[in-house]
């Protein structure tokens, strides 16, 4: 999760200035606030997150100590495809977290009937990566969910309007496990091209071909 430092600095003779850093991971926030103490100057750090939630440098570190042994810094490729002849989808996502120390990736897709559309597979796709969430017992976490269906990305970041029943009805089904699960939900369009492990997911759940792995990777993978 990136984290920006808010810096007040004051000299001797009393002038007070703030500072605002880029984002930045919450280790090395941690880091560089450390070594600005060793200078003796008088500082006071506030920590921000995106959604303006505040941290001392005590309660930062407090955080990260708790959040270790479980899964963070998540992030959610999810793609729907759709045959409309056979009203069967295929749906796929990617979920890239840090646990431990180390970072890993898990795979799902499943094979979907009774569908309507291939916007209504989109967000069976988004809904498919929630319940794994569910399943890695992720809760009041920020996650980015990352997607190449305009409608639905739209949708879910209130840009656009929903007039359509089915879809509304998947809104609300999302939005009340977001809710449950106390997450912090972002959402990012993407192209197809940048979007392709849960593509490839999605076609090969509409030929039937499931897939659930977990695995290790290196975090410039992500």
């Amino acid at each position: 999760m990136p984290i920006h430092i808010k810096l007040i600095y004051q000299t001797p003779q009393g002038a007070k200035t703030e500072f605002y850093s880029d984002p930045m991971d919450m280790k090395d926030a941690i880091q560089i606030a450390e070594d600005l103490e060793k200078t003796g100057r008088k500082l006071a750090f506030t920590f921000l997150d995106d959604y303006d939630h505040s941290w001392t440098l005590k309660e930062l570190k407090k955080y990260t100590e708790e959040i270790q042994s479980e899964p963070h810094n998540i992030i959610v490729y999810f793609d729907g495809g759709f045959h409309k002849e056979k009203k069967a989808a295929g749906l796929g996502c990617v979920i890239y977290f840090d646990k431990s120390g180390k970072s890993y990736r898990l795979r799902k897709n499943i094979f979907a009937e009774g569908l309507e559309s291939n916007n209504e597979a989109e967000y069976a796709a988004l809904d498919l990566g929630l319940k794994e969430l569910e399943n890695l017992e992720v809760h009041h976490l920020p996650v980015t969910f990352i997607g190449d269906a305009m409608v639905v990305i739209n949708q879910m970041n209130d840009e656009w309007p929903c007039y359509d029943d089915d879809l509304e009805k998947w809104i609300d089904r999302i939005e009340n496990r977001i809710g449950k699960m106390g997450l912090t939900a972002s959402y990012k369009l993407v192209s197809r091209k940048d979007n392709q492990e849960a593509d490839k997911l999605a076609t090969q759940a509409l030929n039937k071909v499931e897939i659930e792995a977990t695995s290790e990777v290196a975090e410039t993978d992500r």
